[in-house]
């Protein structure tokens, strides 16, 4: 297999929607357990614990996402400069590489959008219970 250097630089800006994608899932996270820290503070509910359990495994999925990333999009320049270095050699396992980094990246970020329904069951189970304890 012989690489071009345009081959590489084709995720580039599949990495860069990614990445903000994954950015701003991190600030909206944050801020939401910024709020439900607060909220635990002042009611101690264990639904709230229980959210902020879910929040936490998110929180780490998404740094998997960033990592894996970052490393996919240095690879690929690795890759490029290889190319432009005329070493496919080094060019294609840098590529290759960069490659099943992105799918791992994508298979976290499955991951935690699956993981996002979590939170909201915990609340919808909170609800039906609670709703059925009034009746």
């Amino acid at each position: 297999m012989t690489l071009e250097i345009s081959t590489p630089a084709l995720l580039f800006p599949a990495i860069s929607l990614l990445f903000l994608s994954f950015t701003n899932r991190f600030l909206h996270l944050a801020a939401l357990i910024r709020e439900l820290y607060h909220d635990w503070l002042e009611k101690r509910h264990a639904t709230l614990m229980a959210q902020i359990s879910n929040l936490r495994k998110r929180l780490t999925l998404i740094r998997w996402m960033q990592f894996l990333g970052a490393v996919s999009l240095f690879l690929c320049v690795a890759s490029m400069v290889a190319v432009a270095a005329r070493t496919q050699g080094l060019a294609v396992p840098c590529f290759v590489v960069a490659l099943l980094l992105m799918g791992g990246s994508l298979v976290c970020l499955m991951v935690e959008v699956w993981i996002s329904g979590g939170a909201l069951r915990i609340l919808l189970r909170t609800l039906e219970a609670d709703g059925s304890a009034k009746d």
